[in-house]
């Protein structure tokens, strides 16, 4: 029989709850349904009215994993919906996760939380710059924290105040703020920063998605800036081998950082990481951080 649990008055059915969808660590979907419950208030703050595409895997990293945006069959009635019309489909929606009701439902389905950098209602209005920092071996996070660094200063001089969090795979994510903002306005801006970074870092920073440009260098992907793009949410869990997480992290760590296992954190390590630090990543939720976005580098008077 599926267990029942009860969460603020909802009754969600939780099942295979012994399964080890993490083999290398025996990491199992209980833990990963406790892991989301332990985080929630800050996992919630980060995708709280936005609509959420999903990862699922629900065998685990090594089975079949599937990126979906409609709202997966047997969505209950309850948990909250918001139009997102595509181009193919005029009528489409997304879930929105609105609290732990909700949170812990699609945790179930053993999920990756995707959000794009606009709030449900407004896709052409974005209020987050993201920069996703992709190493190409045999580059790791290492580089990527040298290319945060020069990121985070050229953004500081443009009145930008940038925040670090681990990708939960191999890179590092940047985001920052904005006073809502037009998508296509942000990503212009965006790939000229990633351009600026190119010529300031040319041994180390690239702009371009070339796979044969990227061994050895970090992409700069300001891609994901597009209104249409997603990207892994604070605090998510990763299918990878070992349950990683998409963790915020402090500019001393990113400053620190001598092996790219320095930057890894797992479900375990999160929980104890909030109540020593907080959430590094809650000035992005304060409306009075967000930031009016300039001209775009290279086109200003």
């Amino acid at each position: 029989m599926t267990p029942i649990t009860m969460v603020e008055g909802r009754r969600i059915p939780l099942s295979n709850l012994d399964k080890v969808l993490y083999p290398e660590t025996g990491f199992t979907k209980g833990e990963v349904l406790h892991y989301y419950a332990t985080v929630a208030p800050s996992l919630l703050a980060h995708i709280h009215n936005r609509p959420v595409s999903f990862l699922r895997y629900p065998d685990g990293p090594d089975g079949q994993l599937f990126f979906t945006k409609n709202p997966p069959p047997g969505t209950p009635d309850w948990v909250r919906t918001t139009p997102v019309p595509r181009s193919e489909d005029l009528s489409a929606e997304q879930v929105v996760i609105a609290d732990l009701a909700s949170l812990m439902w699609a945790a179930n389905l053993v999920v990756e939380f995707h959000t794009p950098q606009w709030p449900a209602g407004g896709p052409a209005l974005a209020d987050r710059l993201i920069i996703d920092l992709d190493p190409g071996a045999p580059a790791t996070a290492v580089e990527c924290c040298s290319v945060a660094l020069w990121l985070r200063e050229r953004l500081a001089a443009d009145g930008l105040e940038a925040y670090a969090k681990t990708s939960g795979s191999k890179g590092m994510h940047l985001a920052v703020a904005l006073e809502p903002t037009p998508s296509d306005r942000v990503s212009v801006y965006a790939k000229g920063l990633a351009q600026e970074a190119e010529r300031a870092l040319g041994d180390l920073a690239l702009h371009r998605m070339a796979k044969a440009l990227r061994p050895g260098k970090v992409f700069v992907d300001h891609s994901q800036n597009a209104a249409a793009k997603t990207t892994a949410a604070p605090y998510t869990l990763r299918a990878r081998a070992r349950p990683t997480v998409s963790a915020p992290v402090s500019w001393e760590e990113v400053a620190a950082c001598r092996t790219p296992d320095d930057l890894v954190f797992l479900a375990d390590d999160v929980p104890p990481r909030l109540e020593r630090d907080g959430d590094l990543f809650a000035p992005l939720t304060d409306p009075d951080r967000a930031h009016r976005l300039p001209a775009p580098p290279g086109r200003r008077p």
